[in-house]
Formats: structure tokens, sequence, C-alpha cells
């Protein structure tokens, strides 16, 4: 019986040691082991609640280290303009991101949350961050591999934070330019877009040759996790009114809105994110047969499916009418992770019950959490969850700068350049007596950037922003002789009289975003076209248009003696500069059709109505002048 006593009591310690061993050793723990077993270990250990917790990317002002801890929490983000602090230093948003991470790493499980930001033309939200020109602008380019060096610069600027997600790029095809969101889009033909895809390896890293295509792939500190969006046809809604219906049979989502997806996708892509807009009058957040069965089960997307900002709230009208509906919407149709900001405590409760009840299978659940767990284990962050400070230096350093600069002479497109092809007035002959510069968006470098720069809607003026202006670009460029006269809005009889040379017009849009920049009208605002008639009416000029789509122009044209479609350059209005000088020559190439009246709209290259004012891909040349004072 003793003998029997001790056996037993040796086979006791004997398995509770073996347990001992277990719980020090947790495969998912081990970098050694391939992602796919580490997922695996770590989704049969998790919790429901754990689980919901994954799911979910709250706004950081709702949210506290403890709340991340207490309920699993997978991301933080934040919306456009949330900021630690005005004008917050890099070190602040580390702090802030990394104080986050604590609650996340100290749950039973310790699995990191990663933070996410609209850092969608350069880091935009983020004070003295190198703005790069917004989508349409880079479309001009025609130059993908410039693309990519700018998504590469931009995860640098986005770790220099701690942040590690940007919801970038946009993909959309605009195909209707009332639409707010035209200048998120490079251009209105498919075959543009996909080529710039290229800035998705830019801002994750190159997938190496013994990887297989297709899979999410991120590679170390200096590169965050990208974000194909909005999936799709969010370019292609009625009179381009925002997140509304894209009425176009299969055949044309497929050939038009879906293309990007396919070079996303074979690009590693980390996630994709759904547009807010429907398709045939189904919301994109409720259609399984296009999330889970087209994107996941077709083309085998690999990454995570996240939802647009409070995205499946507004399934239904009014928005958050029946959130429980929504929520089991929204997991059923093959979303992942859910942008639910403020109200995520109801989120975990209502899906909870629809989990319990059955009305959600747990395979949906484990599907999603999967998905967000590779990408967690693909990027490194169990082994270095914590961002440090070695990156801070990196923020608007001048070598971005100067590739934003090059970003924006070979974005700008020549329209017109003199009378005729003999008597060109540029380049600018940069040794004058007096020159006019004039126009609400000279100097001004809130309007150059346009909207989503330090808050959502864009800023107006110089004071929240690091960079040069169109006034202070020609001031540096021109001879040290040469006087350079600015006033905003110039009466004829001022212009006439005070013997310029010639006039440098930048006239354009106010900044805006999404809803806010559905317009119908497309004129340019005052008092842009008072001061084009003044000016141009009395002496040689050029007209600048700071825009984010072709806006009316055609009344004017016929005054102008030569004409620049800027779109929304940046911080960097050196680059206008140097072309408008001869330095470099112009190169740019319309990416979207420039309409002579908003009747006509929409109108895209290969229509049938086609009778644009400039067609997709004009654009002027120049050839550099290698005058005294050039570069």
């Amino acid at each position: 019986m003793a003998k029997i006593s001790i056996l037993l009591v040796g086979l006791w310690v004997l398995g509770s040691w073996t347990g001992l061993l277990d719980a020090e050793y947790m495969k998912y723990k081990d970098p050694k082991q391939s992602i796919d077993t580490r997922v695996e270990d770590l989704v049969s250990r998790m919790t429901l609640e754990e689980k919901i917790g994954q799911m979910l990317q709250i706004e950081r002002k709702y949210a506290s280290a403890d709340l991340v801890k207490k309920y699993f929490i997978g991301s933080v983000m934040s919306e456009g303009g949330s900021v630690p602090a005005p004008q917050a230093s890099a070190e602040t948003w580390i702090d802030m991101v990394n104080e986050f991470q604590k609650g996340a790493v100290s749950t039973r499980l310790g699995i990191p949350m990663f933070y996410g930001i609209d850092a969608v033309h350069g880091h935009n939200t983020i004070y003295k961050a190198t703005i790069f020109p917004h989508n349409i602008g880079l479309g001009a380019t025609r130059d993908p591999e410039l693309v990519k060096r700018i998504g590469a610069a931009t995860a640098l600027e986005i770790r220099a934070t701690g942040i590690q997600y940007t919801y970038a790029p946009c993909i959309a095809v605009c195909r209707d330019p009332r639409w707010g969101r035209c200048y998120e889009s490079y251009s209105e033909d498919p075959k543009l877009v996909q080529a710039m895809t290229e800035i998705i390896p830019g801002l994750q890293g190159e997938i190496p040759d013994n990887l297989p295509k297709g899979v999410p792939f991120i590679t170390g500190k200096e590169k965050v996790l990208a974000c194909a969006k909005h999936y799709v046809g969010d370019g292609g809604t009625i009179n381009g009114i925002d997140e509304n219906n894209t009425v176009i049979d299969r055949d044309g989502l497929m050939r038009i809105h879906m293309p990007g997806y396919f070079n996303s996708i074979s690009k590693g892509v980390a996630s994709i994110m759904v547009s807010y807009s429907s398709w045939n009058g189904e919301k994109m957040h409720a259609n399984q047969d296009l999330i889970t069965g087209y994107l996941k089960n077709t083309l085998h997307f690999k990454g995570f499916v996240i939802s647009d900002f409070e995205g499946i709230d507004r399934i239904t009208s009014p928005p958050h009418a029946n959130f429980t509906y929504s929520i089991e919407a929204g997991v059923s149709a093959g979303i992942d992770m859910f942008m639910n900001p403020k109200l995520y405590i109801e989120f975990i409760e209502d899906l909870t019950m629809l989990v319990k009840n059955k009305f959600i299978p747990m395979s949906r659940i484990d599907d999603a959490v999967r998905r967000i767990l590779w990408v967690k284990f693909m990027m490194g962050i169990f082994e270095t969850p914590f961002a440090d400070y070695s990156l801070v230096r990196y923020l608007g350093i001048q070598k971005h700068r100067q590739l934003a600069r090059e970003a924006v002479r070979k974005s700008m497109v020549l329209l017109k350049n003199g009378e005729s092809a003999d008597k060109p007035l540029l380049p600018l002959p940069k040794k004058v007596p007096k020159i006019l510069v004039a126009g609400s968006h000279a100097d001004n470098l809130g309007y150059q950037c346009g909207g989503w720069t330090i808050k959502w809607q864009g800023v107006s003026g110089n004071n929240l922003l690091k960079g040069t202006t169109i006034l202070a670009a020609v001031k540096n460029t021109v001879d040290p002789d040469t006087t350079v006269v600015y006033k905003d809005n110039p009466d004829a009889e001022f212009v006439k009289s005070n013997g310029f040379s010639y006039a440098i017009v930048v006239v354009g849009e106010h900044p805006y975003a999404e809803m806010h920049g559905d317009n119908m009208n497309l004129t340019i605002p005052d008092h842009g076209p008072e001061t084009i008639t003044n000016v141009c009416g009395a002496i040689k000029c050029v007209v600048i248009i700071i825009s984010g789509r072709p806006v009316v122009i055609e009344p004017y044209v016929g005054s102008i003696d030569a004409l620049v479609a800027a779109w929304l350059p940046g911080s960097e209005g050196q680059g206008v500069a140097d072309v408008l000088f001869g330095d470099y020559g112009f190169t740019g190439k319309l990416p979207r059709t420039w309409f002579k009246t908003v009747d006509q709209l929409p109108m895209n290259v290969e229509d049938p109505h086609y009778d644009p004012l400039f067609p997709f891909g004009f654009g002027l040349s120049t050839k550099p002048t290698k005058g005294f004072y050039s570069e």
C-alpha cells in the first residue's frame, strides 16, 4: 500500500512538473515555430472574450492601458486629426502608443496591440512631418518607383512616432470628380491605379523570392502594415456622392474597380478596408458574396479585412438603429476587425450574445482572429512590442523633403504654354525687374496640402505645418536683384500700373475631406476667378491651380498665357518653382480627364460622349534650361 501511495505521489509530482514545463513553453511565444503553428497554439488557448477583443479597434480618446487590458483590445487608432497633444512631438506619440501596449501585453496571454492612423500623403497628422502630394498628383507622375520610395519614407516617419499601421493606399478608381475623395484616387484609369500599388512594398517591404506571393508580408521595425481601401467600388458612386451607391454590373465592377486589389494582394498587403458605399443597393459592409466569397475564397486574400470608421453602424439607416443586426451582418459578411471607436462595450456584449446563441458560428470568429494574429506574428510585434526612440530622427528629415520636392515637380501638369508652340511663356526668366505673385493659395501651406493634413478637413495658413509655400519657392529661385511683390487679390489697376514683367497666379480649392468635399459645381472658390481675370487681363500670366481634381477653368483659358495643374502638392512648394523656372522640365500627364463643363460628368476616357477640355494623359513638356541660377 505504501509503495502504491509513493508511486501515486511520484506520478502526481511528475504530472505537475510536466504541467509546469508546458506552462513555461508555449509554442506561440517561440519565434522559431512557424507562424501557422503559433497562431493555432494561441487561438486554442483563447476564450471567446479574448477573441472578440482582438477583433476590435478603438479610438485613442476612449482608450487607456487599463481598458485595453480589461477588454483584450487588439488595436487602437487615431481618427482624422486625433492627437495626444497639439503639435505633439514624436516622443509624445511613442509614449502614448507604448502606454496602450503595456495594457495589451499585461493580459493573460500577452497579445500585443497595433496602432492605426491615416497616413495617406506622408505622416500627415503629425506636426513637422513631410507632406507628400496627394494621390491624384502621384498619378500624374506616372512613376511607380517614385511612389514606392514615398511609401518607404512614409513608413519611416510613421515608425518614428511608434505607430505600426496606416490606412493606405487608397486604390479607389474615381470615375466622377464631384466626389470629395477624388484626390485620394490615383486615376480614373484602373491600369494606372494598379501600377501605383507599388507603394505597398514601399510601406511593408518587398516579399523575398523564397516566400509565396499574396501572403501578408512586413519586414522589420522600419516598415508598417498597409491597407488597400475601400473595397470595392468606392469611386463609382452615383454623381460622385460619398458613401453612396455604385450602380454597375459585375463585369464592370471587376474591370474598373477590382484590378487594384489583385495587385495589392499579390504584393502582400496586410489588410483591406471595406467601403461605406453600396454596390447595386447592397451595403458593402454586409456583402458576404464580395468579402468572403470573392476576396477571401476566390482571390485567397490571407490578411485581415477591417471595417471603416463605424462602418457597420451605417449598414442601417439611420446609423446605429439596430446595432445587433449590424454586428451580425458585418461579422457574417467576413469582416475581421471592427473600427468601433467608442461603443466597443456594446459591440462586445452583442457579439458575445450572437455567438453564444449560435447566430454566428465560432468558426467565423476563429477565422477573424487567426487572420489578425497571423499578421501580428508576421510583423514581429510579439518579439518587439514596444517602440523605442531610435527612429525619431527620421520625422520630416531633409532627405524625405527632397523626395517630396521631386514628387511635386514630376506631378505638375502643363496644360497650356503660350498662344502657340513657338511662343511659350514657360520656363519663366529668373532675372527680370519685378514679378507679381497673386492668389489665395500662393502663401498658404494648409491650402497647398489639402484635406487629411494635421486635421481631418485640413487647415489654413502656415503656422501648423513645416514646409515651403509657392511664394517662398519663387523668392528662393529668382535672381537676387528681382523684386517679388505678393498681393492676394489685386485689382486690375494695381496690376497694370506697377511695371511687372509677368505674374504668377496661384488659386484653387480650399481643403476638404470625404463628404465635405462633394461638390456638384466644381467652380474655383471666390476670389480665384476674379484674381485670374484682373491679373491675366492686364499682363502675361501663368495660372497654377491647386485642387484635388479638375475644376471649371474653360471660361478663363483664353485669357491665361500658361496654365499648370498642381493638384495638392503638399509641404514642398519648391518643386513647383523647379519646373516654372526651368531647373527641371515639365513631365506630368493628366491622371484624369479635364472636363469642359460639369454637365458632361461623369465622363471618363473611352466613354462614347468623350469631349474633354484636356484629355486623359495630356501634358505639355518643357526642357530644362541650364541657366546661371539653376541647381
